[in-house]
């Protein structure tokens, strides 16, 4: 079976922070890189981060660097965006995706149904 399962969504007070967790398929899992997206309202989906299949490269989009961290645990077959230093800018669907091979440049082509994040002033 092929899925993505986000949780930790939720309403924050702008310089909080909130962890979002992805729980991914063997399939989609095993050997691949994973990553973070996010769409808010009227825009068009944005590249947030992501770790490869081996975990020694991220990449984390500007706007993000220094607030946001990716990283996951092979063990429960998951991936993680811990986010801090909230900012309403941050309000957005996240979404966790996966592709096919363990770069984490290319066409991700697995997606979860996405977590809303709402940062409050």
């Amino acid at each position: 079976q092929v899925q993505l399962v986000e949780s930790g969504g939720g309403l924050v007070q702008a310089g909080g922070s909130l962890r979002l967790s992805c729980a991914a398929s063997v399939r989609i899992f095993r050997g691949n890189a994973m990553g973070w997206f996010r769409q808010a309202p009227g825009k068009t989906r944005e590249f947030v981060a992501a770790i490869s299949w081996t975990g020694d490269e991220t990449f984390h989009t500007d706007s993000v660097k220094g607030r946001y961290t990716i990283y996951r645990d092979i063990d429960k077959r998951s991936v993680y965006l811990q986010m801090n230093r909230l900012k309403r800018g941050d309000t957005a669907v996240y979404y966790c995706a996966g592709k096919d091979g363990e770069n984490w440049r290319g066409l991700y082509k697995y997606w979860g149904q996405g977590t809303q994040v709402n940062v409050a002033s």
